[in-house]
């Protein structure tokens, strides 16, 4: 993977990476603002921001002019909020390539917050909030995470509350704007087929005239001060129950996120996995199963997800919670070991096979860390994980202290439920 940086005056970063074996070009965008940038009383702007970019500029008034634009050449494009960072992204056939850039420079710099767009917006957002808390699969998450972090920044929800989408003025968006969108916290990534000076040009000459106004303004600190084992129900009728059990972890920028990537991958990241060949091959209890590590840039998570019939419930809390412990007392062997590195390699290779999935590396590793690795660099750390660093850093985080768990069903006894959070 072949890319070159550059950071114009203002502090605006650009990572260009050319692919002649691609007829696609993505442009993305990265900002360094997301939900856990609010306060209470701002919560869910970044996400309702997000939607407003794409309305209207003054040289493209309305979002029926932009969104044409783009599908008149079978572009795809899309935006995301996330904890700490939004992004928007397009996708042209690389010979309108050109066009897209104009799209996308102008309607990040140039977006103009009509009040009467916003109005009509919240609509909009709140049904999508509807649409996701009856999908418990999703909603889950935010239980999850809302129990995790607590009552702060990281815990609340992106997509915000009601009673902020419906005070939300034109002159939040405006000051939100001015305070995160702002040359030193944003990162433009062009991967495909395209010609690396043409481009160059183009971005210089519409992101210079973006002044630098201010220095970064920093989100809040994210604390955790869990001492014991925290279950949260969300009672609902649904015809399946889904929960998350998790336990704090590494951040991004800890070098143990390499073997807590490989101990995930061990437990549920295939069809391999431990949990996945237990819960689903051998005992028929779900469909899905798996299990990650969330990584932000103060705080991370490990986590295993699932869904089940209501009356399996505890029997899959219990299997979990062993899968987990075993790790901690039992050395994975050479063989799976092996394995699981060459899966995660497999896995990454093939993911950067199109110009939006290498946008997407180049971008997100840029945004946070201002360094950028290669696959094979990366892999190098990877293959230095031994069966001892993981036995050790699944001792350090499946402890009782640390357990939570969210759970979305028609469920309503915590104290029933209570007696399964631990690793005895």
């Amino acid at each position: 993977m072949q890319y070159t940086k550059e950071i114009l005056k203002n502090g605006t970063r650009i990572i260009l990476a050319p692919n002649t074996g691609t007829e696609t070009v993505t442009i993305q965008i990265l900002v360094e603002a997301g939900s856990k940038y609010e306060t209470a009383d701002n919560n869910g702007i970044s996400h309702f921001l997000e939607h407003m970019i794409f309305k209207g500029t003054k040289k493209r008034p309305t979002a029926k002019i932009i969104s044409e634009e783009l599908d008149s050449v079978g572009g795809a494009f899309n935006a995301f909020t996330g904890k700490e960072q939004t992004g928007y992204w397009v996708k042209v056939p690389k010979q309108h390539l050109k066009m897209a850039l104009d799209v996308v420079s102008d309607i990040y710099l140039n977006s103009t917050f009509k009040q009467e767009e916003i109005d009509k917006e919240r609509g909009v957002i709140l049904q999508e909030m509807a649409m996701y808390k009856d999908m418990p699969m999703h909603h889950v998450w935010d239980v999850f995470e809302n129990l995790f972090y607590g009552n702060q920044p990281a815990g609340w929800d992106i997509i915000g509350t009601i009673e902020n989408i419906n005070r939300f003025k034109r002159k939040d968006f405006l000051d939100y704007l001015k305070t995160f969108y702002i040359p030193q916290s944003t990162v433009i990534v062009v991967a495909g087929n395209f010609d690396k000076n043409n481009v160059l040009k183009k971005i210089k000459g519409s992101f210079e005239k973006n002044p630098q106004l201010k220095e970064k303004t920093e989100k809040l600190k994210t604390t955790q001060n869990q001492r014991r084992p925290q279950l949260r129900i969300h009672a609902k009728e649904t015809d399946q129950t889904h929960l998350i059990i998790g336990v704090k972890s590494v951040n991004m920028f800890e070098e143990d996120r390499y073997p807590i990537g490989l101990l995930a991958t061990i437990l549920g990241g295939g069809m391999s996995s431990r949990m996945f060949d237990e819960l689903r091959e051998k005992r028929g209890l779900t469909y899905y199963v798996n299990s990650d590590a969330e990584q932000y840039t103060d705080s991370g998570y490990f986590f295993a997800s699932a869904g089940v019939q209501h009356k399996n419930l505890e029997e899959t809390i219990q299997l979990i919670l062993k899968e987990f412990k075993k790790t901690t007392q039992k050395k994975v062997s050479e063989k799976e070991l092996r394995k699981v590195k060459e899966y995660i390699k497999g896995k990454t290779l093939m993911s950067l096979e199109s110009s939006t999935a290498v946008a997407s590396y180049l971008g997100n590793q840029e945004l946070f860390r201002k360094k950028i690795k290669k696959p094979a660099e990366i892999f190098k750390k990877i293959d230095a994980v031994t069966a001892d660093d993981l036995m050790r850093v699944a001792s350090e985080i499946f402890k009782d202290e640390n357990l939570n768990l969210a759970i979305i069903g028609p469920h309503q006894n915590n104290q029933a439920l209570d007696q399964y959070l631990t690793f005895k």
